[in-house]
Parts: C-alpha cells; structure tokens; sequence
C-alpha cells in the first residue's frame, strides 16, 4: 500500500466514514453538512481524492472503506516511529513517557501485550 496521508479535515471526513459504513452518498452529504459545514460540492470532491488515494470506495452510491481506521492507524504508527526514531519502539515510549507518565492501567497494558507477543514466539 502506498502511503496515505491525511490532513485534519480529511481525517475528520474520514471518520464519518468509518463510524458509519457502509453509507450511502446522499447520507455522507447530510452527515459532512451537519458536521463538517460541507456543501455537496465539497462532500464529493474530497470523497474522490480519498478514493484515488485508496482508502475509500464509492459503488453505485455506496460507500465503503477499503482500509479499516485501525489498519490505517496502525500503519500511520508504524511510519511515524520509523521515520522518528530510526523504527525504535522503545525510543518511542522513552520519548513520550517523558512528557506523559503512565497510569498503573497503561503499563499493566503495556505488560499484557509484551507478554502476548512473547507467548505467540
């Protein structure tokens, strides 16, 4: 998959997509209206380049994701820590525990996964 990349809006939009498919045209329209302060216009232009992009698709007024948001997240993550910090995960955590410090709940979490992986080896 190539590189996707969203602005703030195009976010935005995209959530209404995911929170809602499969959605009709017309409902997305409503929806960026009420939401976004969207005119139709708008609504099907960025819908387009969202779809040329990847991401979505739109089939006889049907739209639906061709990335659900947690692989599209998951994938903006990974892009980011190796871009960042050289792929580091633990340069990662270090770096954002330094401004953040974790809840008992957030490292029991964190210990829970770490202890997954290690039973999947």
């Amino acid at each position: 998959m190539n590189e996707i990349q969203l602005g703030v809006i195009e976010s935005k939009f995209a959530d209404i997509i995911w929170e809602n498919e499969p959605i009709s045209s017309s409902a997305l329209v409503r929806l960026s209206e009420e939401r976004l302060t969207w005119k139709k216009s708008t609504t099907f232009t960025v819908l387009r380049r969202l779809c040329e992009k990847g991401l979505f698709k739109n089939d006889k007024g049907v739209v639906t994701s061709l990335i659900s948001k947690q692989d599209f997240c998951s994938k903006q993550s990974r892009r980011f820590v190796e871009e960042a910090f050289d792929g580091s995960l633990p340069a990662f955590i270090t770096a954002f525990t330094a401004q953040k410090k974790l809840t008992k709940e957030e490292i029991k979490a964190l210990r829970d996964m770490i202890s997954e992986y290690k039973e999947e080896q």
